[in-house]
């Protein structure tokens, strides 16, 4: 009788430990890109040189999408494509709401070019690595992947609050809904790196 009703228990044990354990990996990810878009917010309000501040931002989202499990591995073709789509959808969004707001777009480029090309490369693909990689991937596995859209779109709009406001977060949260999307049609993180790092290249005239 015993044996009979204690059978089952290690079995419930052992799926409890294994959520817990499923439950650490997102939950340290988040935590660890509070910390840096923190740390980001109040550099800035430091005025460090923003150049500097990016970089290091950018930085420090690929050694934690490192730490978090991504790896470098070569993108199918398809994944390329699909990331150039979005990021034309992502580009007239932001045509049509630079019209909307009354802001034409700039024919003169901003100062030191090259450089904020780089950055701006670095950072908004380390951006994905993190939402749409180590975090999207940690959530999918513990939770599922409601719950890693929703998450993960809630942390890329979140994220931008300190730099530009909440009225950031409804249009945020709807693109990060578009490039998990992305990442789920081509079944690669590159897509939404290649529409989210397009995308900001095209605010040089925006």
């Amino acid at each position: 009788m015993i044996a009979a009703d204690a059978g089952p228990a290690p079995d419930h044990a052992s799926a409890a430990s294994t959520g817990v354990r499923g439950l650490l990996r997102p939950a340290w990810i988040t935590l660890a890109l509070a910390v840096v878009v923190g740390a980001r917010w109040a550099a800035t309000v430091a005025e460090a040189p923003p150049y500097l501040v990016g970089a290091l931002f950018g930085l420090a989202f690929l050694v934690l999408a490192r730490a978090g499990g991504m790896r470098v591995t070569v993108p199918a073709p398809s994944a390329w494509l699909i990331g150039l789509a979005g990021s034309v959808v992502l580009v007239v969004l932001a045509i049509g709401a630079s019209s909307l707001a009354g802001q034409p777009l700039r024919a003169v480029p901003k100062t030191d070019f090259a450089l904020w090309t780089l950055i701006t490369i670095v950072v908004a693909s380390a951006e994905e690595l993190v939402l749409r990689g180590a975090l999207f991937n940690a959530l999918r596995e513990s939770s599922g992947l409601v719950v890693a859209v929703v998450v993960t779109s809630a942390a890329f709009a979140l994220m931008h609050v300190p730099l530009y406001g909440w009225h950031v977060v409804p249009l945020d949260l709807g693109v990060g809904v578009f490039l998990a999307g992305l990442r789920l049609a081509s079944g690669s993180v590159a897509a939404p790196a290649v529409a989210h790092v397009v995308a900001d290249l095209a605010t040089w005239w925006l």
